[in-house]
């Protein structure tokens, strides 16, 4: 019971967080936030339903296969903010970036950080697997799909023909995969 309301509070706050982040893109489907924001939500879920699970079983298969997601989603999510902040020059934030970032994992993949989500939510969903957890990680992915894809429009219409260019050399999510 006590597990159940920290839970219920946790979600009440991160929720909160979500939707102060996504409060303008939210009322806009045309917008990358707008899909982040169901991404981030299902990914939230996931993470409540699988929380008391992160130790169990520290040296099975899926807890290794868990935990080496989840340090690359860490490594690249750093590694990701790191380079648009550096190279990408925001005016404001890291959304409005004034160069086009092609180094590092961006010169293999156009999204390091929606990637880093992914590994994230997949990380989380083996530490336990289960067909609700597959289905909020199956969400997950088709709502960063869907978010890049909306970027993808954004970012032709900001950097023009350079990004159709890069566009042709990279992939979306994984090196070598899609």
């Amino acid at each position: 019971m006590v597990l159940l309301l920290v839970k219920l509070i946790i979600f009440a706050v991160a929720n909160a967080g979500i939707l102060f982040v996504s409060w303008k893109p939210l009322r806009n489907p045309r917008s990358h936030g707008f899909y982040r924001f169901f991404a981030f939500e299902s990914i939230l879920v996931l993470f409540l339903l699988n929380v008391e699970h992160w130790f169990r079983g520290p040296f099975s298969a899926f807890q290794i296969v868990s935990w080496l997601l989840l340090l690359s989603s860490l490594v690249l999510a750093v590694h990701g903010f790191y380079l648009l902040r550096v190279i990408g020059r925001p005016k404001s934030g890291i959304e409005s970036t004034t160069t086009l970032v092609k180094v590092g994992a961006y010169k293999h993949i156009r999204h390091p950080l929606y990637s880093s989500l992914l590994f994230f939510a997949w990380g989380v969903f083996f530490k336990d697997p289960s067909l609700l957890g597959g289905i909020l990680a199956v969400a997950a992915t088709a709502f960063l799909a869907a978010t890049a894809k909306v970027e993808e429009v954004e970012n032709l219409q900001k950097f023009g023909a350079e990004y159709a260019a890069y566009m042709k050399t990279t992939r979306m999510f994984i090196p070598f995969l899609f």
